[in-house]
């Protein structure tokens, strides 16, 4: 069983800055693609950021000028910056990974639980 595990979600101010981390756990043989997703009451579920195995970044347009993503693929965990926080950014959080559970199986796409970020003005 693959599990994606998320942290770092919380209350944050306006202008202040969080680290949201996402784990994978379980049995599997490879993780492509990972990132980050976020959905606000009433809107659409939104790619925030995401990361291939390689390292290349993709970024909303919202988050490009103040987020970092990035993996550390020996510990199987995907990170996201945000720096200079607005209440626009409140939302719960999700993350995303595409992973392999046996190397004779494909890709699959995998969501963690996601976690709130609430930014107050």
């Amino acid at each position: 069983q693959v599990q994606l595990v998320e942290s770092g979600g919380g209350l944050a101010q306006a202008g202040g800055s969080l680290t949201l981390s996402c784990a994978a756990s379980g049995t599997f043989d490879r993780i492509g693609v990972m990132g980050w997703y976020r959905q606000a009451p009433g809107k659409q579920r939104e790619l925030v950021s995401s990361i291939t195995s390689g390292g290349t970044t993709n970024y909303a347009v919202a988050v490009r000028e103040r987020s970092t993503i990035s993996r550390d693929n020996a510990k199987n965990t995907v990170y996201l910056q945000m720096n200079s926080l607005k209440p626009e950014d409140t939302a719960v959080y999700y993350c995303n990974a595409d992973i392999q559970s046996s190397w004779w199986m494909p890709l699959r796409n995998y969501w963690g639980q996601g976690t709130q970020v609430t930014v107050s003005s």
